[in-house]
């Protein structure tokens, strides 16, 4: 142990990263691994005993004293207690019955179709560190097998960990006691690898967000009892009512407040958001990939990886975000060096129902009205006249697209004429049965059964793109598309769930290897074509996940555009995705998906803190809905920088009918909030509101934006609301988080803008 008189045997430190090193009052050794960027305000502490797997003891907050933390063996070891095993459990990074492990199985693998009960052993020299990251290998000498655990601390403040299992030993990993490397070991199928972070016992509330198509991530909180709580999906992707992030917190525990610990499994395909308590450890929350049985299966010498399980803390789930948002962010630096375009999608415009003279004239309305982007969504290509046919057909048809002046090359030469950019949608990972590909290549087609297709989805099946044939000729036909009409943009759709997953070229399910074939159209076609972005959407709000965002440039949140829908679907997707990169539309009204009519104010107050963009046909909008689309674009563009940079705050309040939300700049200089009331409140008028994140030492001035000064017809108080005017009121930061200011008097479905200002 170490006291104040003695010193750790090593110390060592190499980046973030500091080991040391003692014998603990029981005799054995205790390596700690204590990792600590100070100004992300973020650390982990590792504890390894022996030659065990390590054990993630603390995350959080930075500790003070790190050289002292090689004492929390002895401080925490469990105890042996009655009816119980020679050792407690306590958890470590992928915990097996070899060591008292009770709960649910975390790690399934097999051999030659038996299951095995591993016990991995840490080897000499196992641990390396390389500035942010940590690396252990431990081999299983009884059924040879190799793990790799990997650790790291992002920048922005995140964790993430990562293992990877060898069939066979790798490397120099060797043990005196094992037996020598079979000359041929027996396939090993693997189910699951589920990595995972404690948290404290008074982390004792469990926020997840559920859902479906047109309702996306709406919260929902639990108790964390003892016992499991599993979010799947198994879809073949994130679906509706995934998780973004499951979150255990101090109960009650909001946006500004509470401390709060997160996870997200960053993975595009079938995937486990868990926590789970026992009687004898404290609460774990993680996940993993599921795979199906027989999907992953590794002769000698191959590897399988997990996806990255990241976790985040912070106080209130505004710093969690705050976290995610800025490792997203470097990831991609082109959005910070190009202001995010403002999109029209003719979808909710026009429908299938496309020509060259309907959109010429579309583009032209979009461009007056300060649009930069353009894009065509489905209909485009050949027998597309609805929703039933023509899926897989990537080629133009000439029955609605034909050659010469009115061609679909000709409206994308006249949209980038008019300075605006030019996309296009897709949906590669589908196919209509009705389709001349399908016809000619049914095999391209996933299928469990010889004679029976999966159930249909909108009159679609599954496009298998591990078949090496079905990718060449998807990636091939939007390879040339993009070239032959200057794309800059692709809409990427993914509509059916996908069920019954096998390949017929292989014969094995193949989530794991569609997932990745997915990824690596999106890493060629960008290198082909250099500033070409991409938008995932998936049904709307489905596939949003770490791993996509690692490629694609936005995200569609959801089909659904009613404001008053999207007031909750764009405030939980903001946990995960930074506010630039989350499409939010300005749509008709009443709104297509749920027949809600709402004023023009509230549709484009609530799309303007996301990725701007108008689903909207504008060729039948009068001239004064027109002027004020235009004046509401120019100040999305005045602000675009700012939130695209800065912090997206929330801020909590006891009434359910009021929303505030906002973006702060990074140097706390300035932000922009919206007030919105979603239905009549039980305050009346409504009570003051606080604001979150700004620098409690300074001075601001308050003031509504311009586009939101004129309050008529938007609310019904009867006298004049003292600081609602362009001058404003001037009032200290810490009195603006700590006593708020008084909103406008609101109608229902209403939302206005104010911006502060540091003076």
């Amino acid at each position: 142990m170490v006291d104040n008189t003695t010193t750790p045997s090593s110390n060592l430190s190499s980046g973030v990263w500091q080991r040391f090193t003692e014998t603990a009052s029981d005799g054995t050794q205790a390596t700690v691994l204590y990792g600590e960027d100070s100004q992300a305000d973020a650390a982990i502490l590792l504890l390894l005993r022996n030659n065990e797997l390590p054990r993630i003891v603390q995350w959080g907050r930075p500790i003070s004293h790190a050289e002292y933390l090689v004492n929390c063996l002895d401080a925490l070891k469990p105890q042996r207690v009655s009816g119980g095993l020679d050792d407690t459990d306590w958890p470590s990074i992928i915990p097996t019955q070899a060591e008292a492990w009770t709960g649910s199985n975390r790690f399934v693998v097999r051999r030659d179709g038996i299951e095995l009960f591993c016990c991995f052993q840490t080897v000499d020299n196992s641990i390396a560190i390389d500035n942010r990251t940590v690396s252990i290998i431990a081999i299983d000498p009884e059924h040879s097998l190799t793990l790799l655990w990997k650790c790291e601390i992002t920048e922005s403040g995140l964790l993430r960990q990562q293992a990877t299992i060898t069939n066979g030993f790798k490397g120099d990993a060797s043990a005196p006691t094992a037996q020598a490397v079979q000359t041929s070991l027996g396939i090993v199928s693997v189910d699951k690898i589920e990595l995972a972070y404690p948290v404290p016992e008074e982390a004792s509330e469990i926020l997840s967000t559920t859902g479906h198509h047109l309702r996306e991530r709406s919260p929902q909180r639990q108790p964390f009892n003892i016992g499991r709580i599993e979010r799947l999906s198994m879809v073949g992707r994130p679906d509706f009512d995934a998780s973004l992030l499951l979150s255990a917190g101090i109960p009650g525990f909001g946006f500004s407040h509470g401390e709060v610990y997160s996870t997200h499994v960053g993975w595009s395909g079938n995937s486990v958001l868990s926590a789970e308590r026992t009687t004898y450890t404290q609460g774990l929350i993680g996940g993993a990939e599921l795979l199906v049985g027989g999907e992953m299966q590794l002769g000698k010498g191959e590897s399988y990886t997990t996806p990255w399980v990241y976790g985040a803390y912070g106080e209130g789930l505004n710093a969690v975000a705050a976290r995610l948002h800025g490792f997203v962010r470097a990831q991609h630096p082109n959005l910070a060096s190009k202001p995010r375009p403002v999109i029209l999608n003719t979808w909710e415009a026009v429908y299938f129902e496309h020509s060259f003279d309907t959109l010429k004239a579309l583009a032209d309305k979009a461009k007056d009205s300060g649009v930069e982007r353009f894009v065509v969504d489905d209909g485009w290509f050949m027998h597309r006249r609805d929703d039933t046919a023509g899926l897989g057909d990537w080629q133009i048809d000439p029955a609605v697209w034909p050659q010469g002046e009115k061609s679909l090359g000709a409206l994308a030469h006249y949209v980038h004429g008019l300075d605006m950019e030019f996309g296009l949608w897709f949906e590669p990972e589908m196919i209509n049965p009705d389709s001349d590909t399908a016809r000619a290549h049914p095999d391209w087609i996933m299928h469990a059964a010889r004679n029976r297709l999966p159930m249909q989805g909108r009159s679609q099946q599954v496009m298998d793109l591990t078949n090496p044939a079905a990718y060449d000729y998807v990636f091939n036909a939007m390879d040339a598309l993009v070239d032959s009409l200057g794309i800059d943009y692709i809409k990427w759709d993914h509509n059916k769930l996908v069920t019954e997953p096998v390949s017929p070229y292989s014969g094995l399910p193949c989530v794991h290897a569609q997932t990745e074939a997915v990824y690596r159209i999106f890493k060629t076609l960008k290198q082909h074509h250099q500033g070409l972005e991409i938008e995932t959407c998936s049904s709307g709000g489905g596939r949003v996940d770490l791993g996509i965002l690692s490629l694609a440039d936005r995200i569609w949140a959801s089909d659904c555009v009613d404001p008053v829908e999207r007031a909750d679907i764009q405030r939980y997707t903001s946990l995960l995705v930074p506010p630039e990169m989350i499409g939010e539309h300005i749509g008709a009204s009443p709104a297509h998906s749920t027949m809600r009519a709402t004023s023009q104010q509230m549709r484009m107050a609530t799309a303007f803190f996301g990725h701007l963009g108008i689903e909207w046909d504008l060729q039948k909008q009068n001239g004064a809905a027109l002027e004020r689309l235009a004046q509401w674009v120019g100040a999305y563009k005045q602000n675009r920088t700012m939130f695209e940079s800065g912090t997206v705050i929330h801020a909590d309040s006891s009434d359910p009918s009021v929303r505030v939300d906002g973006v702060i700049a990074k140097d706390r200089s300035r932000a922009v909030v919206r007030f919105t009331q979603l239905t009549t409140s039980k305050h009346y008028p409504v009570a003051p509101i606080r604001i979150p994140g700004l620098d409690a030492d300074e001075v601001y001035r308050v003031r509504p934006l311009q586009v939101s000064l004129d309050l008529e017809g938007l609310g019904n108080g009867q006298s004049k609301l003292g600081w609602w005017n362009e001058q404003g009121t001037i009032l200290p930061g810490e009195f603006l988080a700590d006593c708020g200011i008084r909103p406008p008097t609101l109608n229902p479905a209403q939302a206005v803008l104010f911006e502060i200002v540091k003076i």
